[in-house]
């Protein structure tokens, strides 16, 4: 109880400061769009105002709205393949393989479907605002407090248990949960740690961001999602710390870079790429951490996770535009609309559809050209 009041005075200091008034965001430029693209559907999902991911699998989306209701849709042409509810309003989710999908609620229950229809649910004994994730007939879910819980997909018997010793603040915020070859990948605090998923067992666990400042809230640095995979590498953002890539194959540190930000990382076989707190867009070389590039073309604009596609790099921002730029250097290539309200976390690929989210639940899907 004493973390998660903590880590709600710090997310109310954040949002409700008297301080100095914010910086306007930077006006967008008229832009030529220099490559095609457009929208191929939209469908209307139900308010989001927990911290979305959209799961993908099989080619399919699958979402969930604040109101517990959870929908697979065809990414290619937005049909909807099943619906289901969880029953409450929820704080977590969606994680899913493609047919099991799994969602948390406000009242810390755990919640799987089997295409849509409820198949178990059981109370957890700490917050969740990470999305669990449902991979090898498992489910994972990691808490607020950075345990780590295992359970059968199946019939909802809990496996395993990880407990790391607790700090005095943690982040309500979604962190770090991904499977790389036989090992669950986790964010504890600012650690990277490789699990066993069949025992929970610790096989390496290494320091990505260091934490700074004076006080339990300056030094908060807990690593944030999503994290990017690219072959041996999961590279990932420390809280207001840092940017670094974590080799998993060995379980070592081969960079980390001081910079502040909150939002996640994407990257592909060169570069990694973020925006900071300001939303200056960098653009680090993967394998040794230099600068490659920056922009500041769209400082204060509220920049959703990023979407790296080929040559292109994809952000969301707080009035719903959709901005596609170039990877190399950040230059502008195409915006595209939506409905006015911030894009939440980051859109994905399926196939040769780009799908994002608003914070009204629409779900719009682009096809770049």
């Amino acid at each position: 109880m004493r973390r998660l009041a903590a880590a709600l005075l710090v997310a109310g200091l954040a949002a409700c400061s008297s301080g100095p008034e914010k910086p306007k965001p930077t006006p967008l430029e008229p832009l030529k769009a220099q490559i095609a693209g457009r929208q191929v559907w939209t469908q209307g999902l139900g308010s989001v105002d927990f911290p979305l991911r959209i799961a993908t699998g099989a080619g399919a989306v699958v979402l969930a709205s604040s109101d517990g209701r959870v929908v697979a849709l065809a990414a290619d042409t937005g049909r909807e393949l099943w619906r289901g509810d969880a029953d409450g309003k929820l704080s977590a989710g969606v994680g899913s393989d493609g047919r099991y999908a799994s969602v948390v609620t406000t009242g810390n229950e755990l919640v799987v479907l089997d295409s849509g229809k409820p198949l178990w649910r059981t109370r957890l004994t700490t917050r969740v605002v990470t999305p669990p994730l449902v991979a090898g007939e498992r489910v994972f879910v990691l808490g607020i407090d950075r345990s780590v819980q295992a359970f059968d997909v199946l019939d909802g018997r809990k496996l395993w248990v990880q407990q790391r010793p607790g700090d005095p603040l943690t982040l309500l915020q979604p962190g770090v949960l991904l499977p790389w070859k036989d090992t669950l990948v986790v964010g504890q605090g600012p650690r990277l740690a490789g699990l066993d998923p069949l025992r929970g067992s610790v096989r390496w666990d290494t320091t990505v961001a260091s934490p700074r400042g004076t006080n339990e809230v300056e030094r908060l640095a807990d690593l944030v999602g999503p994290a990017a995979r690219v072959g041996d590498a999961v590279c990932v953002r420390g809280f207001q710390a840092a940017v670094g890539c974590v080799n998993v194959e060995r379980g070592t540190l081969g960079w980390a870079k001081t910079t502040g930000g909150t939002q996640g990382v994407a990257a592909d076989e060169q570069l990694v790429f973020s925006a900071d707190a300001t939303d200056r867009i960098t653009a680090w070389k993967r394998a040794s951490g230099e600068v490659a590039w920056t922009s500041e073309r769209m400082l204060h604009r509220g920049l959703s996770s990023p979407l790296v596609v080929g040559p292109t790099l994809v952000f969301g921002d707080f009035e719903g535009q959709v901005h596609f730029l170039d990877r190399d250097n950040g230059q502008p290539l195409l915006r595209l609309p939506t409905d006015g309200q911030p894009i939440i976390g980051a859109p994905v690929k399926v196939g040769t559809t780009i799908v994002a989210v608003t914070r009204r639940g629409t779900v719009f899907a682009f096809r770049p050209e």
